[in-house]
């Protein structure tokens, strides 16, 4: 009896030190996220600002980006034929 009593005991302790573990990392990958969250939000910010002080600039970077994509696609599309 002695012994089940023994084991038991340290199956509570190791599920208490995981639940443990769990909980911080839970804890530091809440706080990451929040963090990647304000900085999508920070370079969309600074997107926008920049298409409103350089609205020709970003008309070219769109055109070309979408060029390219097409390009790119375009080539990937030809290939798998």
């Amino acid at each position: 009896m002695e012994t089940i009593d023994k084991l038991s005991s340290a199956a509570e302790e190791a599920a208490e030190k995981i639940a443990s573990v769990t909980s911080q990392a839970t804890e530091a990958l809440g706080e990451k996220g929040e963090q990647l969250k304000e900085m999508e939000e920070q370079l969309m910010e600074d997107a926008r600002d920049y298409i409103r002080e350089h609205p020709f600039t970003s008309m070219g970077i769109a055109l070309a980006a979408g060029f390219m994509l097409s390009q790119i696609t375009t080539q990937t599309l030809e290939h798998r034929r």
